[in-house]
């Protein structure tokens, strides 16, 4: 079960404790908050269990979009990925801008920009990676991070980006500061190349919006109009 799973856990069985501190006052039978506890546990674990937690990533991702502001940040990161990868020649297959569009398209409830990994995979694999290769997609994971930073100075968003380039680099560098290191310059290349191409990377923003298909996308990237 994850942390998430548990803390909303934690907040149900604390809020149900102290109803049923207070239920006498408004005579509410000792059963009611104990039911309700029972029943809330038993939901939780089942989506653990057979969701993946997808249930109530679902129910936090809609309460979430009911912050505008919450949504053109998530928008603004994950055009950051989208750019980078355009940028650096790694295939887009596919992107959702929250939990909800990603279960429709049949992807785990998280949303996001997807990549086709097939290359790093078989690399991965034989136990050897490109310098080249590595580098690409170093940047393509800091980029929703450094996104973020160029427009709003901080980020909220990108710690599965994150673990995921620490899991990759960490068996390869086996140093901690190397890593650090590592993470760092690839966050930089993707501010550069989003800084100097700020017109199109704001172009491709506008087009996610609309929930374009990625050949338009990337026509937007371009410049190209439809």
């Amino acid at each position: 079960m994850n942390q998430t799973s548990l803390n909303l856990i934690a907040i149900t069985v604390f809020s149900i404790t102290l109803s049923a501190l207070v239920g006498p006052a408004f005579n509410l039978p000792p059963t009611v908050p104990a039911g309700i506890t029972f029943i809330l546990l038993g939901l939780a674990t089942a989506d653990t269990l057979a969701w993946q937690n997808q249930g109530i990533t679902l129910i936090l991702d809609w309460f979430a979009q009911k912050s505008p502001e919450q949504q053109q940040r998530i928008l603004s990161h994950e055009a950051g990925h989208f750019f980078v990868a355009y940028k650096l020649g790694i295939p887009v297959t596919g992107y959702a801008l929250n939990a909800w569009e990603a279960f429709k398209q049949g992807q785990s409830a998280r949303g996001g920009v997807r990549f086709d990994d097939t290359e790093l995979a078989a690399e991965l694999a034989q136990g050897k990676i490109s310098q080249q290769l590595l580098d690409r997609y170093c940047t393509m994971w800091m980029a929703g991070i450094a996104a973020e930073m160029l427009i709003y100075n901080d980020t909220e968003g990108g710690a599965e980006d994150r673990q995921k380039l620490r899991g990759v680099l960490s068996p390869i560098l086996r140093n901690p500061q190397q890593v650090e290191t590592k993470e760092r310059w690839a966050y930089l290349q993707a501010r550069n190349l989003i800084e100097a191409n700020r017109n199109s990377y704001e172009n491709l923003i506008k087009a996610m919006a609309n929930r374009v298909p990625i050949d338009e996308c990337y026509a937007a990237i371009e410049g190209v109009k439809n």
